[in-house]
């Protein structure tokens, strides 16, 4: 009987560190910062009553133990895809609150955050592609370009943005889908410019380019170097110097053969 009651002790425990590792897989994969995932998968293991949790979070990786008095269970779950969708971080923060508020149980949490992970919540292509485009022509305006330069570099980011995304399909490495994205920017920019519309390229381009800079993933970086997590700091830093130097690579190689 009592082999029983621990062997259903334990489950219940495996049960939670389930729901705290989704929650934060979903973070981590929505561009969430490393200081969050840990405070949400430590707040939902609390309001569960395992008061002793430990956890190492990297932008590839999540390890999550508890300490419930029966011997540490330590789990690992590997990331393997990273993407932007800040709707998701902000719908597991909710699931969170609710559960440490007592409005929802562990199964009613499981079933939100499997919903939330199933969820296609990204714009539609067209609108991504619209979008980029006008932040390249209103960025070219910000960069004390002309209002000639608005529409080349309106044209030249939303077709760069799509060609990272049909690079990124076709070659499953950021770093080379942003270097042709950037070769791609740099060579329509050229082609406005010759013939007639336009008139500075380098506003044109670092318009163009600016939807592919990766503002958010700098700021996560220097956000986890503050709060003291210095390997997932230093890892995004890295991550988002190789992508600012393939997109300076690709502009290059297009200027130099002029």
């Amino acid at each position: 009987m009592l082999s029983e009651e621990i062997m259903n002790n334990q489950n219940q425990i495996y049960e939670i560190m389930n729901v705290c590792l989704l929650a934060g897989k979903i973070m981590l994969r929505s561009g969430a910062e490393t200081y969050r995932v840990e405070d949400t998968m430590r707040r939902i293991a609390l309001a569960f009553g395992i008061e002793e949790t430990h956890s190492y979070v990297t932008p590839t990786g999540i390890m999550f133990s508890a300490d419930y008095g029966q011997p540490e269970t330590t789990r690992l779950v590997r990331i393997s895809e990273r993407t932007t969708d800040l709707k998701k971080v902000a719908l597991v923060n909710d699931v969170s609150r609710r559960i440490s508020g007592g409005v929802i149980d562990l199964n009613e949490a499981r079933r939100q955050l499997k919903e939330i992970e199933r969820a296609d919540l990204m714009y539609p292509l067209w609108m991504q592609i619209f979008a980029a485009g006008m932040a390249s022509g209103c960025f070219a305006i910000m960069f004390l370009g002309g209002w000639g330069d608005f529409i080349p570099a309106l044209m030249a980011g939303g077709a760069g943005y799509y060609s990272f995304i049909l690079f990124h399909r076709l070659i499953p490495v950021k770093f080379f889908a942003e270097f042709l994205a950037s070769v791609f920017i740099g060579v329509c920019s050229s082609i406005f410019l010759l013939i007639g519309i336009g008139n500075e390229l380098d506003k044109i381009i670092i318009g163009a380019v600016m939807p592919l800079v990766p503002g958010l993933l700098i700021t996560n970086a220097v956000r986890d170097l503050m709060a003291g997590h210095l390997v997932s700091g230093l890892s995004k830093g890295a991550e988002a110097f190789l992508t600012a130097f393939a997109i300076g690579s690709g502009i290059a190689v297009v200027l130099s053969l002029q």
